[in-house]
């Protein structure tokens, strides 16, 4: 019968504590509260690459390799957890990639070539690129920056101070990188301002163009007024702001006077078009006549479309060139013309087209 034996005849026994026990240790070596960290990231990235543990083996077969091209980071002076969250996906699927045995190839490139980087240079030396003065060799950056009032610089010096910035920036990205152990293969890394990058992307274009895919054709298309360049949706940030209606009378064919309600009344002299829902029954009788714009005096078709809201503003549009995308769609629809009357410097045009 199997006895406590902690228990004895006419009681029990407490047990004794853990520490009361011979075979416990009471040595002052223990685990430390807060392990010593310092330089290991540094350590084990000096044995990666020493060792070429990620290096891309360009002897394999096609079959075996495991591709990943990622956007390349923008070279604009800071880096964000954004950037850390979306580059460790890209890492777990590269090392998964190996785990299965695949050759992994996983470049790491810097996008220095953009608007970004332009106004990165701009804040930090104070200075902006006129294209229209010469260049200047010796040229000396303002010794006290100030971004709000940029000194004007030829465009061939504003490219030397980027090529100068964006060599310094990308080391701390790659320090960066490299510290978070990212398993990217550092010998293939690359610029998109780097000259086998123009080279790739002028090639590809003249391809284009011997295609017949290249073509010139005159487009709406978002403008910087201050770079005096075309920007992609991904530059601009929105922003709302009070705004009011403003009415503005539109003789119609017919003899009558009809309102369009806008918060763009500076477009009125850019108008090709009077727009209504085609169920509207206050303006079915004027669809297929003509109006005519106050002042300017321009006569543009009336049109229905299901885009325009019977219950917004007066329910009648003009069509301007351009203030939003659905002018835009507009225009394209039913062939407008194009009537431009703000510059590329953002202000009203002297001449009315």
């Amino acid at each position: 019968m199997h006895q406590d034996p902690w228990s004895a005849a006419g009681g029990t026994k407490t047990p004794p504590r853990l520490l009361d026990c011979p075979l416990v240790s009471t040595s002052q070596n223990r685990v430390p509260e807060k392990p010593a960290l310092e330089g290991l990231e540094d350590r084990w990235s000096d044995v990666w690459e020493e060792q070429g543990t990620y290096r891309f083996d360009r002897s394999k077969d096609r079959a075996d390799v495991y591709s990943i091209d990622t956007p390349p980071p923008t070279v604009s002076g800071s880096l964000h957890v954004g950037h850390v969250f979306s580059y460790t996906h890209t890492d777990l699927v590269a090392r998964y990639q190996r785990m299965r045995g695949k050759e992994v190839f996983y470049p790491m490139g810097w996008d220095d070539n953009g608007l970004p980087t332009e106004r990165r240079v701009q804040n930090f030396f104070g200075v902006r690129c006129d294209p229209t003065l010469p260049y200047d060799a010796d040229f000396e950056r303002p010794a006290k920056p100030d971004p709000k009032k940029q000194v004007p610089i030829s465009r061939r010096n504003f490219i030397e101070l980027c090529n100068e910035l964006v060599v310094e920036d990308e080391k701390v990205f790659e320090k960066l990188w490299r510290t978070l152990g990212l398993s990217v293969d550092w010998t293939q890394t690359y610029t998109t301002i780097g000259a086998d990058a123009q080279t790739t992307s002028q090639r590809a274009f003249l391809r284009n163009v011997g295609r017949g895919e290249a073509y010139t054709q005159d487009a709406p298309t978002l403008w910087d007024v201050t770079f005096q360049t075309a920007v992609a949706q991904a530059e601009l940030e929105a922003r709302d702001y009070p705004g009011a209606y403003h009415r503005v009378a539109y003789h119609f064919s017919d003899g009558s006077t009809h309102h369009v309600e806008t918060t763009r009344p500076e477009l009125t002299p850019a108008a090709v078009a009077i727009i209504a829902h085609p169920e509207d029954e206050r303006y079915k009788h004027l669809f297929g006549t003509t109006a005519t714009s106050p002042i300017f005096g321009v006569e543009v078709p009336v049109i229905a479309s299901t885009l325009a809201d019977p219950e917004k503003g007066s329910g009648i549009v003009h069509c301007c060139t351009f203030g939003d995308l659905t002018d835009v769609q507009w225009w394209r629809e039913f062939q407008l013309p194009n009537r431009t009357v703000i510059g590329r410097d953002g202000r009203i045009l002297r001449e009315v087209p």
